[in-house]
C-alpha cells in the first residue's frame, strides 16, 4: 500500500494532460499552412549546419556578445542580491517570528507583484523613454522583474518549511535571528542555489531578447541578419550564444558545488563595470531626460477615462489568457509526453539537445519563422511561446529524472511490467511533483512573455501595449500595465491556494 501511494498516477497525469492543446494548435496551423515560406524555413535549418565562419563577422559578433554577457551578468548579480533581501522581508514566517505580525510581509509581497508582472522588454522600452539609450536601461529592465521573482521564490520556500525546529529553538530561548538562520535557511539553501543559477541562464537570454528589440548587444545583430535573410550569419551568432550559455552553466555548477555562488554575485558588479570600461560600453549613470511638463489633473483624468473607455478590455484580456493557457499547455505537457514516447536514455540525450535548441531560439524569432508558412494568428503566438518554454521545462524535467532512484522501475520490470509502464510509474511519476511545482512559476513567466509574441497574433494585452508605447499613448500604457499586474497577482493567489490544498 505504501508503494502504491508513492507511485500514484495523479501527478504524472496532470503533467501529461496539458499536451492535449498541441492537437487544436496543429489543426489551426495546418489549416492556415501555405507553401510560400517552406523553402525559407528549410534554408534556415540548413544554415544551422553551415554557419558563416567569416573572421570579420565572428570578431564583430564576439564584441557584441561581450556586451550581452556583461549586461546579463551585472543584472543577474544585482537582482540576486536584491531578491535575497526582498525575499527574506516578504516571508510571513520570518516576519511573524521577528515582529509578531504577518501583514507587513504580505503587503510587501503584493507590492512586488507589479514589478514581476511586467516583462523585461516592456521595462526596457519604458526606461528607454526616461533615460535614453544607455547601458543601464537593459540592466535595470532585467533587475526589476528578476529581483521580484526571486523574492517570491525565496519567500515561498521559507514559508513552506516545517516549523517544529523553529518552535523548539524559540522555546529554548535562542535569539530570533539565530533561530531563523539555523532552522529555516539550511533546508532551502540547495533549492535557492539552483534557482539563482538558473536565473543567470534566463538573464543571458533576456539580454539577447532586449538586443533584438534594439537595446544593443548580439540580439541587435541577429535581428538585422534575420531581416535580410542572412541565415548563416544568424546561426553564427546563435551558436556563439549557445557556447556562452554552456560555459556559464558549467561555471555555475562548479561554483554551486563549492559554495562559491554567493561570492560570485558579490564580486560581479565590480568585475562587469571594469569589463564595460575596457569595451568602451556606456554604463555611466544615466541622466534623467526631461520630457513634457506634467499635465493638469483634469487633463490627466480625462485622458485616463478616455483610454479606459476606448480599450476593448474583454477581448484583450481574453486573448492574453488564451495565449497563456495554450503556450503553458505546450511548455508543460510536451516534455513528459515525448519522454514517455521515447523513455530510453539515448532518446533522452537527443531530446535534451532539442530542448537546448528550443531554449536558444527567442520566441519572436520562432514566431517569425512560423509566419513564413502560416498566417499571423493566436495559434502561432502560442506555439512560438510554448516551444521556447518547453525547452526550459524539458531541461527541468531531465534534471528531475536524473535525481530519481531507479530501483522502483527495476522492480517493476523484474515483476514483468512493460518497459514503458515501468518507466512511467517508476521514474516519471516520482519526478512529476517537483516538475509541476516549477510549472506553476513557469506559467507566470509565460503570462509575462505574452507581451513579446502578442504582436504576432494581433491580439492580447501585449499587442495593445506595444501599440500604445509606439504611439506614446501613456494613459493607455498605464492602464495596460495595471491590468497585467492584476492578472499576475490573481495568478499568484490561485497558485498559492492550489499549493495549500496539495
Amino acid at each position: 500500500m505504501a508503494l502504491q501511494r508513492r507511485l500514484k498516477p495523479a501527478p504524472v497525469l496532470v503533467a501529461l494532460a496539458p499536451a492535449l492543446v498541441v492537437l487544436p494548435l496543429g489543426i489551426v496551423l495546418l489549416r492556415d499552412l501555405h507553401g510560400g515560406g517552406v523553402e525559407q524555413i528549410g534554408r534556415f535549418w540548413l544554415a544551422a549546419l553551415q554557419p558563416s565562419l567569416d573572421p570579420t563577422l565572428l570578431k564583430h559578433q564576439l564584441a557584441e556578445l561581450q556586451i550581452t554577457a556583461l549586461t546579463a551578468l551585472l543584472a543577474w548579480s544585482l537582482s540576486s542580491l536584491a531578491g535575497l533581501l526582498l525575499g527574506v522581508l516578504s516571508s510571513t514566517t520570518i516576519c511573524s517570528t521577528l515582529t509578531g505580525r504577518r501583514w507587513p510581509a504580505v503587503v510587501l509581497r503584493r507590492c512586488l507583484a507589479p514589478l514581476r508582472s511586467i516583462h523585461e522588454l516592456i521595462w526596457g522600452l519604458l526606461l528607454l523613454q526616461l533615460f535614453g539609450l544607455n547601458g543601464w536601461v537593459a540592466v535595470l529592465a532585467i533587475v526589476l522583474p528578476y529581483s521580484a521573482v526571486l523574492a517570491r521564490v525565496l519567500a515561498d520556500q521559507l514559508d513552506q518549511q516545517e516549523l517544529p525546529a523553529l518552535i523548539a529553538l524559540r522555546c529554548a530561548g535562542v535569539p530570533a535571528v539565530i533561530n531563523l538562520f539555523t532552522s529555516l535557511m539550511p533546508p532551502v539553501a540547495a533549492a535557492l542555489r539552483d534557482h539563482i543559477g538558473h536565473r543567470l541562464d534566463c538573464a543571458l537570454r533576456s539580454a539577447l531578447l532586449l538586443g533584438i528589440f534594439g537595446l544593443g548587444g548580439l540580439g541587435t545583430e541577429l535581428m538585422l541578419s534575420l531581416q535580410s535573410l542572412r541565415f548563416r550569419e544568424l546561426w553564427s551568432g546563435l551558436w556563439l550564444m549557445a557556447l556562452l550559455l554552456a560555459l556559464m552553466n558549467l561555471v555555475i555548477r562548479r561554483l554551486s558545488a563549492r559554495h562559491g555562488l554567493l561570492l560570485l554575485t558579490l564580486a560581479l558588479p565590480l568585475v562587469t563595470l571594469l569589463w564595460s570600461h575596457r569595451l568602451n560600453h556606456d554604463l555611466s549613470l544615466p541622466r534623467w531626460i526631461q520630457g513634457a511638463p506634467w499635465p493638469p489633473w483634469a487633463q490627466l483624468r480625462d485622458g485616463l477615462t478616455q483610454a479606459w473607455v476606448e480599450t476593448p478590455w474583454l477581448e484583450l484580456v481574453g486573448g492574453t489568457l488564451l495565449i497563456t493557457v495554450l503556450a503553458s499547455g505546450v511548455a508543460i505537457g510536451l516534455p513528459p509526453l515525448l519522454r514517455l514516447i521515447a523513455p530510453d536514455d539515448g532518446a533522452g540525450r537527443m531530446l535534451k539537445a532539442g530542448w537546448l535548441l528550443m531554449r536558444l531560439l527567442p520566441p519572436p524569432l520562432t514566431a517569425l519563422l512560423l509566419m513564413l508558412a502560416s498566417k499571423p494568428t493566436l495559434a502561432v503566438a502560442a506555439l512560438a511561446l510554448g516551444l521556447h518554454h518547453s525547452g526550459v521545462m524539458g531541461l527541468v524535467l531531465e534534471d528531475g529524472l536524473e535525481r530519481v532512484d531507479g530501483r522502483h522501475q527495476q522492480a517493476m520490470v523484474a515483476l514483468g511490467a512493460p518497459r514503458r509502464s515501468a518507466w512511467l510509474f517508476g521514474v516519471l511519476t516520482p519526478a512529476s511533483r517537483r516538475y509541476l511545482a516549477y510549472a506553476a512559476y513557469r506559467s507566470d513567466v509565460i503570462l509575462r512573455d505574452t507581451a513579446v509574441v502578442g504582436l504576432v497574433g494581433g491580439a492580447g494585452l501585449g499587442w495593445q501595449l506595444m501599440e500604445a508605447l509606439s504611439s506614446f499613448h501613456w494613459p493607455q500604457v498605464g492602464w495596460l500595465i495595471l491590468v497585467y499586474a492584476v492578472l499576475t497577482l490573481l495568478g499568484e493567489l490561485a497558485s498559492e491556494q492550489l499549493q495549500e490544498r496539495a
